[in-house]
């Protein structure tokens, strides 16, 4: 059976997190083989060494690989996005030459079922899949062309498949050095910006609905299907939840409709997988 490979990128106080995302992966896509790719600079090696022993269980194969920060420090960051964000846009460069695409996903997000067919899309020619939060209006997709002075749909890099031999060849490292350097007081979702002005035009829409649902969006997403798309609807089509923004979850004053099945993962993870 080929093996799906997942990307993430973060520090350590995300470790948590991923292990929840990651034991949703697991429950809800028994029939698949994993393989974890995480990109880091500054997570200790033993708990590295703790955390494989955590992808030992669920039988995943897990590859971290350290990454020097000095690219980066000149790029604008914010509490809430810390330097590993901009791993992503280069993850062609410090991943295997083997490799041909990758899942990447944020460890603020929830899997309810299958992926394989994200991982398995006709990309048609495109770099990138990814979905766009379009809000009720659309007047969102609007503002952040304005911004960028960008025509194509303004995508969410939390959920991404990406085509790592065409990123070989079209990713530039210095492309994305400059646009920092020159664009920096810009950049309001820094790597996130990056990726739709320089490579919007490279990159195929998906339903968020499915593969990106925004969790701060029920509503709207109830509304614009005239009632289709209720709690029920989630649970049995969306492939994968997204708490995007604050509070997330595992924070105690989290309101989300969806904290509740965020949370019975994690009391999972917390009697399963001590």
């Amino acid at each position: 059976m080929e093996k799906i490979n997942i990307l993430v990128t973060l520090d350590k106080s995300y470790i948590k997190p991923l292990k929840v995302m990651l034991l949703s992966l697991k429950e809800t896509n028994v029939d698949y083989r994993f393989s974890i790719w995480l990109l880091h600079d500054s997570i200790p090696e033993t708990e590295i060494n703790h955390f494989r022993g955590f992808t030992d269980k669920l039988d995943y194969d897990f590859h971290p690989l350290k990454i020097d920060a000095t690219y980066w420090q000149t790029a604008p960051t914010l509490k809430q996005y810390p330097t590993e964000m901009y791993y992503r846009l280069l993850c062609a460069e410090y991943l295997p030459a083997d490799l041909e695409r990758i899942i990447y996903l944020d460890p603020d997000t929830l899997i309810l079922n299958p992926i394989e067919a994200l991982w398995s899309i006709d990309l048609k020619g495109n770099m990138i899949a990814a979905a766009s939060h379009l809000g009720l209006t659309g007047i969102n997709q609007t503002i952040n062309n304005v911004r960028l002075r960008t025509k194509s749909e303004y995508f969410n890099s939390g959920v991404m498949l990406l085509d790592l031999s065409k990123m070989r060849v079209k990713v530039n490292k210095s492309d994305i050095l400059d646009l920092i350097r020159n664009h920096a007081n810009e950049l309001l979702l820094p790597d996130q910006d990056i990726l739709n002005y320089l490579y919007g035009n490279q990159i195929l829409s998906i339903p968020e609905e499915i593969w990106n649902f925004d969790t701060r969006d029920n509503i709207v997403h109830f509304a614009k299907s005239r009632g289709q798309v209720d709690t029920n609807w989630v649970i049995a089509n969306t492939s994968i939840l997204h708490f995007c923004g604050r509070p997330k979850p595992w924070d105690k004053h989290s309101i989300n409709r969806f904290t509740i099945l965020y949370q019975h993962y994690q009391r999972m993870l917390e009697l399963n997988y001590k």
